[in-house]
């Protein structure tokens, strides 16, 4: 084994209320000095040694799991307007082709050619990374909007093509963060981000035969983003605002797009709204009364009134979060989480009617599907669980009948028989219970090894999902966690709030009260636990490791944000101020201790921590690469054991990792290797 890379100390001062930090390797951050690309591959050349030993593993599950897919694989396809739409692999392709069909009745499309609207291996050629982002058909279906990202660092570039000639219009703009299109098919809204904050802050209007676009709104106010979508009715084009707290929405009749815009609600400190619209209302699922939302409704015509005329269709229940509401010509589907699982309540709107669509797995994930029709009364949902395949229903809202569209096949032997699931639960320090969703292969002994996952922000669930990749660690004596701390949205509004700006510890506390309940229950033991977290998950990672570096055997931290209180003291970077609602302002003194008391980086202490494998991307433009570069920088120089520290940057892609489905999969083998041989 060479001797891992020592990055040199170069001291820099950071200086905030009347502390000084010394920061000896805040020059990480130069990506122009040679020096720092030099560091990376150093770092790079020693994880490939150490790693060495279990190349052979690391080829073994990355063959396991290849052989799980079915290479020419397509999805089920949804109807817009006169059109079929899908997207389909061929055998070999790292990336799908986006594609449709002619609509002439239920059995007829099928017969009809095939026409390729992108192909996004074609795009990638030469590319070491591509995504497509934005994918608008024009509402007569003869012009396509779309956007591509070609480096990682979520910086699209929007590209318009003409699907009766197939040739790109003489039209591109960049940094588009959205876009949408008016009803006469040759006005184009599109959102664009600033160059150096990425906040996403102007919208413009496009027309066809036009040079340039026009500037339609600057949103100045740093905290807050914008974009834009057409309505399901496409009576509106809705332009929203919002923070992490607040929202505003104007909106604009789609067969105006040279109208003006029209405010619904204006902006109030922390009252967050969304809209639907349809039967001639403006449907608003708002937060005004209490954290998890109700529905009311007001005229789409007309001033809003206040709050005491709209109608109200849901109330506030401090038990049901409303995450979301989708509205048809004769029916109404709200999306509800109670207890921390998901269901699908459907109303009839001409009686009231309402039934739930019930799931009987003790955990599970739900998602609306591609539901572009205004008119269907079949509502598309996609169900998964940890031991049940991604699946596509199709579920009539009249007759109350499900159809199976699709189960994402899982090549092999796979019988899901084989595995169990169950959500049990840990009770944290103050008391509160904090769930957790396992699965595991039924013939496993306990205590074993288990990988647990957390990541506890921004409000965001973290819902559970079937890996056909995670079988191989199932199959081989694994059990699998994921600890759904406060700071996410597992268990609605309050549950995020539990877990942010001041009370941002308790994230760190339940992730260890989860750890401690899985030791006590024998599920597993220390010296087997592997623990595992993201972007916010790594910070996570990292603030645990601080205060309980014996909790695990291994942790890996991916493109972790783990350098928070210089980050956040830095209003030019991507997200920051937006994020105060998030962490804290720490130029405030009081909310500066909130961010000083946990920031992993800075609260690196001469002790002994596990075995780590840290991973980031060159091009990440949500966490800098030079974060975890000089949390590893400077864990080097202070731990205080011989566990593997192993570093590992992708230097061509970005937040998400590789963007090819067989290059992902390399990467997760990777890290599957380290769990099972480090």
């Amino acid at each position: 084994m060479p001797q891992p890379p020592i990055a040199p100390r170069r001291p820099h001062h950071l200086k905030k209320h009347g502390e000084t930090r010394i920061d000896d390797y805040y020059w990480l951050r130069e990506r122009d000095d040679p020096a720092v690309l030099d560091y990376l591959k150093a770092e790079n050349a020693y994880a490939e040694a150490a790693l060495a030993p279990l190349q052979p593993l690391q080829d073994t599950l990355f063959a396991e799991m290849k052989a799980r897919i079915q290479e020419d694989d397509s999805s089920v396809p949804y109807r817009l307007g006169n059109w079929m739409y899908y997207y389909r692999y061929e055998v070999g392709g790292q990336y799908p082709l986006l594609c449709r069909k002619y609509w002439r009745d239920e059995g007829q499309w099928q017969m009809e050619p095939e026409q390729l609207l992108l192909d996004v291996n074609a795009l990638a050629a030469g590319q070491p990374y591509m995504e497509v982002g934005e994918f608008e058909v024009s509402p007569d279906g003869t012009l396509l909007a779309y956007s591509t990202d070609a480096t990682g660092y979520r910086q699209y570039t929007l590209h318009v093509k003409d699907l009766v000639s197939s040739a790109l219009r003489d039209f591109t703009a960049e940094r588009v963060t959205s876009a949408a299109w008016a009803l006469d098919n040759r006005t184009l809204f599109f959102s664009t981000e600033d160059a150096e904050t990425k906040r996403s802050n102007q919208l413009w209007r496009w027309q066809l035969g036009t040079a340039a676009p026009a500037l339609v709104r600057d949103e100045r106010d740093e905290r807050f983003g914008v974009d834009v979508y057409l309505s399901r009715s496409q009576r509106f084009l809705i332009c929203q605002a919002g923070s992490h707290t607040t929202s505003e929405i104007r909106v604009l009749a789609a067969d105006k797009p040279l109208g003006r815009w029209r405010t619904l609600l204006r902006r109030r400190a922390g009252v967050e709204y969304g809209i639907e619209h349809g039967h001639e209302c403006f449907w608003l699922r708002i937060n005004d009364k209490g954290r998890n939302f109700r529905l009311v409704t007001v005229p789409d015509h007309g001033p809003i009134g206040t709050s005491e005329t709209w109608h109200e269709i849901l109330t506030e229940r401090a038990d049901v979060m409303l995450e979301g509401v989708e509205l048809f010509r004769e029916h109404m589907v709200c999306h509800e989480r109670v207890n921390g699982l998901s269901q699908l309540v459907v109303t009839q709107l001409a009686t009231g009617a309402k039934h739930t669509i019930a799931f009987d797995e003790p955990a599970y994930s739900l998602s609306g599907g591609a539901n572009a029709e205004w008119a269907s009364s079949v509502y598309r949902y996609g169900y998964e669980s940890m031991t049940t395949p991604d699946t596509v229903y199709d579920y009539d809202m009249a007759t109350r009948e499900r159809t199976l569209m699709k189960r994402r096949p899982v090549l092999g032997d796979f019988d899901p028989a084989r595995y169990a699931t169950d959500r049990i639960w840990a009770t944290a320090a103050d008391g509160t219970q904090v769930p957790i969703s396992l699965v595991w292969r039924r013939d496993t002994p306990r205590p074993a090894p288990l990988w647990l996952e957390g990541y506890g922000a921004y409000g965001s669930p973290n819902d559970v999902y079937f890996s056909s990749s995670r079988l191989s660690l199932l199959d081989r004596g694994f059990v699998y966690a994921v600890a759904h701390i406060r700071g996410g949205g597992d268990l609605g509004k309050t549950w995020h709030d539990a877990g942010r700006l001041a009370n941002k510890h308790y994230s760190f506390s339940d992730f260890i009260a989860c750890a401690e309940h899985l030791f006590a229950t024998d599920h597993t033991t220390p010296q087997q636990l592997v623990i595992e977290g993201g972007s916010a998950g790594g910070l996570l990672m990292g603030a645990v490791l601080n205060q309980r570096p014996d909790l695990c055997r291994l942790a890996i931290l991916e493109v972790p944000f783990v350098d928070v209180l210089t980050t956040m003291l830095d209003p030019d970077l991507p997200l920051t101020v937006g994020e105060y609602e998030e962490w804290g302002n720490p130029n405030r003194r009081e909310q500066y201790g909130w961010l000083r008391a946990y920031s992993p980086y800075d609260n690196l202490a001469a002790t002994a921590y596990p075995a780590m494998l840290v991973r980031t991307s060159l091009n990440d433009s949500q966490v800098m690469y030079w974060e975890p570069a000089k949390y590893v920088a400077r864990l080097r120089a202070l731990k205080a054991d011989a566990n593997p520290l192993l570093f590992i940057t992708n230097l061509d892609a970005g937040h998400g990792g590789a963007s090819g489905r067989f290059d992902h999969l390399r990467e997760t083998a990777v890290a599957y290797s380290a769990a099972l041989g480090l």
